[in-house]
């Protein structure tokens, strides 16, 4: 590797950033079909450190180039040809690379934070030389495997995107979407995929050893012979019959109510107690991680309580105190949420797909006393698709990114509330009220109004 390196970085020509300006001029005008207009050709160029962003290259050539430290922000690469192209460092945040030609990229260190890259090939592929006659020639038989490791990749779209053989490992892709993608023997070991949407990804001999996947969605995945030792699956959604063949070696999932110790009933006791008497006496309920699925609830106070990734679906929660629980990361889908009082309430990346929501409150909470201050109930990043909030109150409530597909928001309060980059698609919105609510990029706000 490090022969083909120095070979590589012989045959580079360092463009300057004027240099590199002239080429992307006429790149602009062959996108525009323009007679002055031509594809930009940066093979095995080096731009290390030169800047980029907000450049439009799509379908330009960069095969083998050397954009180490480059900034890409906001640069739009759909199609182009990044094959065994250097980017580590790079930053790449908000960037468009959908299509894009991939194989064999080192990424290490990079920064991806909200890049797309729909059906992005990140495949491995083998290092290339640039031929007497531009031909690509091979340095040898070895495979450069594409690299991803230590990169920022969280809220990247990767939709579709090929990975198989990539190393991803102690990488953050927090929030990023990786439905249908092919990950078949990819190396994601030690990396930080909470709250993923993996849904249908191919893992098949993947490894996710010492892997974060709290909150991820893993519905639909091939998960044979998937290696999870020591990761951590507590709020991740799956199909056991899934897992039949994977390593659960050390593997956290949620624990079985008969862990607990105490049985529900006497820590629901205590947990009265506790709130009744400010704390002063009593204990407060930490049900986290716990499966508590199909419990009935009903009416039970479990204001202030920690139920992080504890699972509760299809659990009855009917008029439950739960104001300023912390339910992150928890799985309500199909719960029943009727009047709960939820004000307040930590709902980050929690999973309520199906729930029952309505009449709920999910309003601020105001807590007064010598240092007063306001609870906002924090749904970011939610899935509430197809749950029921009709008539619910989420006046002031934050809800950014979270996905409310074909939810019923009918009759519900939203006035004020945070729904920047919020899912609406095919949502009921008949006499919500919006009024000064942030619907910065909300999507399928006008097809549900």
């Amino acid at each position: 590797m490090s022969k083909s390196t120095s070979h590589n970085d012989l045959l580079r020509r360092k463009l300057t950033q004027q240099q590199l300006a002239g080429i992307v001029r006429a790149h602009a005008a062959f996108l525009k079909r323009q007679r002055n207009g031509q594809r930009a050709n940066l093979r095995f160029c080096d731009l290390s450190h030169l800047d980029l962003s907000e450049e439009d290259l799509s379908e330009a050539d960069l095969t083998g180039a050397k954009l180490y430290g480059a900034r890409l922000i906001g640069t739009t690469l759909v199609r182009a040809t990044l094959y065994s192209v250097d980017l580590r460092l790079a930053n790449l945040k908000h960037s468009k690379l959908s299509l894009a030609d991939m194989r064999g990229a080192c990424l290490r260190g990079a920064v991806l934070t909200g890049a797309t890259m729909v059906e992005t090939d990140l495949r491995d592929g083998v290092i290339v030389t640039p031929g007497d006659d531009g031909e690509l020639k091979p340095l040898s038989f070895d495979e450069n495997i594409t690299e991803l490791t230590c990169a920022k990749a969280n809220g990247v779209n990767l939709t579709r995107a090929k990975l198989a053989n990539a190393f991803v490992m102690q990488t953050d892709m927090t929030d990023s979407v990786l439905r249908d993608a092919k990950l078949v023997r990819t190396n994601l070991s030690n990396s930080d995929l909470t709250s993923c949407i993996l849904e249908g990804a191919d893992l098949t001999e993947a490894n996710l050893s010492g892997a974060i996947l709290q909150g991820a969605d893993l519905s639909g995945a091939t998960l044979h012979r998937t290696n999870f030792a020591n990761a951590n699956l507590n709020g991740a959604i799956y199909e056991e019959a899934a897992l039949t063949t994977a390593d659960l070696t050390n593997t956290k999932v949620a624990r079985s109510i008969e862990t607990l110790r105490h049985p529900l009933d006497g820590v629901l006791r205590d947990h009265l107690v506790w709130v009744e008497s400010n704390g002063k006496a009593g204990e407060r309920a930490d049900l986290s991680e716990i499966d508590l699925s199909l419990q009935d609830l009903d009416g039970k106070n479990l204001s202030a309580s920690i139920m992080r990734a504890t699972v509760l679906r299809g659990a009855r929660l009917s008029k439950a105190g739960l104001a300023m629980v912390d339910l992150s990361l928890a799985d309500l889908r199909d719960a029943d949420l009727t009047k709960a009082d939820l004000r307040g309430a930590n709902l980050q990346r929690a999973s309520l797909s199906g729930a029952k929501l309505k009449g709920a409150l999910l309003a601020p909470l105001q807590i007064n006393g010598s240092t007063a201050f306001i609870w906002q109930a924090n749904l970011l990043r939610a899935r509430l698709n197809d749950a029921d909030l009709s008539e619910a109150d989420l006046h002031g409530a934050q809800l950014p990114g979270a996905s409310l597909m074909r939810a019923n928001l009918a009759g519900a309060n939203l006035a004020g509330a945070n729904l920047a980059n919020a899912d609406l698609t095919e949502a009921t919105l008949e006499n919500c009220d919006l009024t000064d609510a942030d619907l910065t990029g909300t999507v399928g706000l006008d097809a549900g109004a």
